[in-house]
């Protein structure tokens, strides 16, 4: 009875031993590769998943700061467990930083019901709503760890099918010296931001910078990582249309149309799930960088106002526009390499589309295209925080339109006590 199964599993090795490797991979349609590929798979995986070895230091750094202790458990595959020596760190690190949050924080709350002066008042309640990301860490990183192993998993596999398609390896060119050049700089933005504010600020003792290293850095990272990532979905669609419309070049194949298509899908997805993993972490860094421009501007306006004439104090001011604008340009990374990767997705592979010539194709790669472009259509490239909003350019637009008004709303305000 069970006699076929084991005469199979016997041709199968005795297969997979006479076919060399390379021929393996490249032949699409082999059922000895299809047999193969199955009983090693993370194995494949973990040899094409170059995204995860040019990013890594990236989540060393997340798992250093506590905040996304996720792990390569095996071959290939990232997860998440409460029970794993990172979320152990994580969680005595967090309670650790916790501790020193809350003493800083009642002194910055205290300056809010002791100080009269406009200025120092707008700076405490900035320097209060620095700590609040802190305390949000369990819910915005630790809760959606699992998403967020799956989606890195889901590289790997994109890549794995990226090579069986193509018969090339996705690269991701310079990604690892950029990645290793950011995460320097925003760990030396944050202590030289921290270092100037104990500097300038009269009442702002230096050991207060303790509860916001990990904070800044942290706000810095989140930056760092949606643009890496964005960036390298850009990168793959790039490749993708470039292998596609190189293959299509020699052979208008039904076959090839098909693969793409799949393939292409497989990478809608990817930017799809992007979206749908950090929900949760940039719906509050939105919100967190929101509010923090709305009142550093509002607080520099209104100083600018009040003050006639020039004075030693000006560089108070100069210290809520730099809060601005620091907001203001993660605000703008945010949404903009967002754009870049939906647009570079969406119309890199319909541009090779709409140049080949139906004339000279068969019925059945005609077919084959109208299905392409209604996947197209159905599953569109598009980043959504799991349906709240969409992260592209409009959205910058709009955080700006909205900005504008309540800080309208808020000048009148002071206007109108004055």
């Amino acid at each position: 009875m069970h006699t076929p199964n084991l005469l199979l599993s016997e041709i199968k090795l005795k297969k997979w031993k006479n076919y060399d490797n390379k021929y393996l991979y490249w032949s699409l349609n082999s059922v000895v590769k299809d047999y193969s590929l199955h009983s090693t798979e993370n194995e494949n995986i973990e040899r094409y998943d170059q995204f995860y070895r040019d990013h890594k230091l990236l989540l060393v750094l997340f798992r250093v700061l506590a905040v996304m202790p996720i792990q390569r458990s095996s071959p290939g595959c990232m997860t998440f467990s409460w029970k794993s020596t990172a979320t152990l760190y994580s969680f005595i690190f967090w309670i650790f930083m916790t501790v020193i949050v809350l003493i800083v924080g009642k002194e910055r709350i205290e300056i809010l019901y002791t100080t009269k002066q406009f200025d120092e008042y707008i700076y405490a309640v900035i320097f209060v709503i620095y700590l609040i990301p802190h305390f949000w860490i369990p819910f915005v990183g630790w809760g959606v760890a699992t998403e967020v192993a799956e989606y890195k998993s889901s590289w790997g596999k994109f890549q794995l099918s990226f090579f069986r398609v193509t018969g090339t390896t996705l690269q991701f060119p310079h990604l690892k010296s950029t990645i290793v050049i950011i995460s320097i700089g925003c760990i030396l933005c944050a202590f030289l931001f921290l270092f100037a504010l104990s500097f300038f600020l009269e009442g702002y003792p230096l050991w207060h910078t303790l509860a916001y290293y990990h904070i800044i850095i942290m706000i810095n990272m989140n930056c760092a990582l949606w643009y890496i990532n964005s960036r390298a979905i850009k990168t793959a669609s790039i490749a993708l249309a470039h292998c596609f419309q190189k293959e299509i070049h020699s052979s208008y194949s039904a076959d090839i149309l098909s693969k793409y298509r799949k393939l292409w899908i497989n990478l809608s997805e990817l930017l799809q799930s992007l979206g749908n993993a950090y929900a949760r972490t940039y719906s509050t860094y939105c919100i967190f960088i929101f509010v923090n421009i709305v009142i550093a501007v509002y607080g520099a306006f209104a100083e600018i106002f009040d003050h006639k004439n020039v004075s030693r104090d000006s560089y108070k001011e100069f210290g809520l526009i730099v809060d601005g604008l620091y907001c203001s340009i993660l605000l703008f990374i945010f949404c903009d390499c967002s754009h870049n990767a939906t647009l570079s997705v969406a119309k890199g592979i319909q541009n090779v589309l709409l140049k080949i010539d139906v004339r000279q194709i068969n019925r059945k790669a005609k077919s084959e295209i109208d299905l392409f472009i209604f996947a197209i259509e159905m599953n569109p490239a598009i980043v959504s925080l799991k349906g709240y909003v969409n992260v592209n350019r409009e959205l910058l637009t709009s955080f700006i339109a909205t900005i504008t008004v309540y800080l309208l709303v808020l000048m009148q305000f002071k206007f109108t006590l004055n």
